[in-house]
């Protein structure tokens, strides 16, 4: 199997890092993690960001098959439906995504929303296998941050989403409902047994001070400098550190709005009967 092309593409309002990945014999694309872009100012959305991944897919002569997330995000909106529309392609996430929906529908006592998966195309089961053109793929299921957090193995390439940042900035918080420590740290080891020059390409990157943004560091460069998981530390002591630095960490600005769309696959909550739609805002409960 020829290793794909992966172009990737990092939206600086959000931090978040959206890959396109092709099979460059037969043309074949996936998009994963896109990025809606929301002002929660003026409730507005936009899509220059989206327009940017079309614009390459139609540059390099792509025809998208999948449009890939690795987890219903919390800090922003998913363009899948709108690629969707403009490109084609199956919107697919990990098939634990009914229990999210099943939280989020309580928390926003959305009546309308499916707790079935149904508004995904496809729900990938933990270690399935499907094609990316002739690129062979496999669905990991990588819970922690979240009960459907799925990651991406294509070759020597894998795409992590949150469970993973770049060694000097550590892992994904498990604070969010249905989150958990000990999880994470499991699912990250299964992703640091890949082989030592996998590729991890991450979702997001929130770099230190005196560095740009970046998104891609090897099982190795991960196993041997993350600062939350390198080799020797041990799952107690992983769920110590976590636990405590969760506690001291805001929410994500754009939370609220982002899971109540991402669980329904990127879409907006239907009009009410004046036409408008609208997000809630749950007061005093998360």
């Amino acid at each position: 199997m020829q290793p794909p092309t992966i172009q990737s593409f990092f939206d600086p309002d959000t931090s978040t890092v959206s890959h396109v990945v092709s099979d460059p014999a037969t043309l074949r694309a996936a998009i994963i993690d896109s990025v809606l872009d929301f002002d929660a100012k003026s409730g507005r959305v936009a899509h220059a960001s989206a327009d940017r991944l079309i614009a390459h897919i139609r540059r390099a002569g792509l025809s998208v098959e999948w449009l890939l997330e690795t987890h219903a995000h919390a800090d922003h909106l998913s363009a899948a439906p709108y690629l969707k529309e403009k490109l084609g392609g199956k919107i697919g996430i990990g098939r634990h995504i009914r229990e999210v929906q099943q939280v989020f529908k309580n928390i926003f006592n959305a009546k309308d929303m499916d707790t079935e998966g149904r508004d995904f195309d496809h729900l990938f089961d933990d270690g399935e296998q499907f094609r990316i053109g002739e690129l062979d793929v496999r669905a990991l299921h990588t819970p922690g941050h979240t009960p459907a957090c799925v990651s991406y193995i294509v070759g020597q390439d894998a795409f992590v989403g949150d469970t993973l940042f770049m060694p000097d900035s550590g892992t994904a918080r498990c604070d969010f409902p249905g989150g958990d420590a000990a999880t994470l740290y499991r699912s990250i080891g299964k992703i640091l047994a890949l082989a030592p020059d996998t590729r991890l390409h991450l979702c997001h990157d929130y770099p230190p001070e005196g560095r740009g943004p970046l998104w891609v560091a090897s099982v190795a460069e991960q196993r041997a400098r993350n600062i939350h998981v390198h080799d020797g530390i041990t799952e107690a002591q992983f769920v110590a550190m976590r636990t405590a630095r969760d506690k001291t960490l805001p929410m994500p600005a754009l939370i609220l709005p982002s899971v109540q769309v991402n669980v329904r696959a990127g879409k907006l909550p239907p009009p009410e009967d004046n036409g408008v739609r609208y997000l809630k805002l749950p007061i005093n409960l998360l």
